[in-house]
């Protein structure tokens, strides 16, 4: 496991949700943070079929036109009914014919494949998110850490907070959606926390306690 002491990192993401979150989750750390977005940097094509793949593209894209260490984020939502899907996919679901993404649509897309296979009960609409960040260096070292977190696919979708797939998952053992929560419910984990609650706070969960802390 490699020390990360740069005090800067770059934020390999040029989706607005996801910035905020990660913003939101390494802030109490002290770190200089800067996204793509504002560095100007072109979004690589990722062609992994892994969340690991994908997360390493991007994150080692920043990294090496940046010359600093670069995080980024792949996430998806499997759904056991859909055999997995949209899964390493998930954004693809949103995607129009103008190059715009459209959630909602990709949330009716999912309801309506739900309701061809028969998964109109809870107990046959399981499945989870995943999030896998990436550390990378200019040098092409890489460290990964994993967060899922388990849930069910309602309908109709349920809340205004979030971005994405979070207004129809309902995680496991709560009556409220990613959607009806904030971003501080949603991750349920700070500084100093034992649990978290979103798949891309227990990933970083495990990335700080990695690489963060006791420093």
């Amino acid at each position: 496991m490699r020390r990360l002491d740069c005090k800067k990192i770059v934020v390999a993401t040029h989706n607005a949700g996801k910035l905020r979150e990660i913003a939101d989750l390494i802030g109490p750390y002290g770190f200089e943070t800067e996204s793509v977005t504002e560095l100007g940097l072109l979004v690589p094509e990722e062609t992994g079929t892994r969340f690991e793949e994908n997360a390493y593209i991007k994150a080692f894209s920043a990294a090496k036109a940046t010359g600093f260490p670069a995080l980024s984020d792949d996430s998806g939502l499997e759904v056991d009914a859909l055999n997995g899907a949209p899964g390493v996919y998930t954004a693809d679901w949103a995607e129009q014919s103008d190059g715009t993404r459209d959630f909602f649509k990709a949330m009716e897309k999912i309801e309506n494949a739900l309701q061809k296979s028969d998964a109109t009960e809870a107990v046959s609409r399981s499945g989870r998110f995943v999030s896998v960040i990436c550390i990378a260096w200019p040098d092409d070292h890489a460290e990964y850490f994993r967060g899922e977190v388990e849930g069910t696919l309602v309908w109709p979708p349920r809340g205004n907070d979030g971005f994405g797939f979070d207004p129809i998952f309902q995680p496991e053992g709560y009556s409220r959606t990613f959607g009806e929560m904030t971003v501080h419910q949603k991750h349920g984990w700070k500084l100093g926390h034992k649990t978290a609650l979103s798949h891309r706070a227990r990933a970083f969960k495990h990335f700080a306690e990695s690489l963060l802390e006791n420093r």
